[in-house]
């Protein structure tokens, strides 16, 4: 791990711009330039939004919604890593992930598998593969992502060195092991 003063600043960053980077990533779904896979990459991250049981339960002070920064940015990075020369919200949010790797350490490679996962897995009784081969269920969950995008209120995250160590303690006993 760098510098604890970097994720001290970028996380609460990332939180403050959580709700326009959803807001960004999901048009993606409709992205003709993008092959399926990327796609499925992008419903897997932001149907993450919507799930009841994630990484961090969003209720928890201070890291609820920070798992949800963390999976919008793996999925860029696996949408560009599919095919370079993804649109710049995939680009922007795909280097930031690189933070993220720093963090984690070889841990990154658990949170990648787990956001690989997510394009097999469904959110709210929608499955990936309805949101990419269903044009009304993809439709419905960008409603969805526009109503959460206006309702998003920036939690706290304190730049507290203790912080990143619960962080770190939440994603390991949570992220599966391979």
């Amino acid at each position: 791990m760098s510098d604890p003063t970097v994720y001290l600043d970028t996380f609460p960053s990332w939180l403050k711009t959580l709700a326009s980077d959803v807001g960004d990533f999901a048009p993606l779904l409709r992205a003709e330039a993008l092959s399926e896979t990327q796609r499925r990459f992008v419903a897997g991250g932001v149907n993450y939004i919507f799930k009841s049981l994630d990484l961090i339960p969003d209720g928890i002070e201070d890291l609820g919604y920070i798992d949800d920064a963390f999976v919008i940015r793996v999925a860029a990075a696996l949408v560009d890593q599919e095919a370079p020369g993804a649109p710049a919200p995939v680009r922007r949010l795909a280097a930031e992930a690189s933070t993220i790797r720093d963090f984690l350490g070889p841990d990154y490679a658990r949170l990648e598998a787990y956001v690989r996962a997510l394009t097999k897995g469904a959110a709210r009784g929608r499955s990936v593969d309805e949101v990419i081969g269903d044009p009304a269920t993809r439709d419905t969950l960008l409603g969805e992502v526009s109503s959460w995008v206006a309702s998003y209120q920036v939690p706290s995250f304190q730049r507290d060195e203790k912080n990143l160590v619960k962080l770190r303690a939440f994603l390991d006993s949570k992220l599966p092991r391979p």
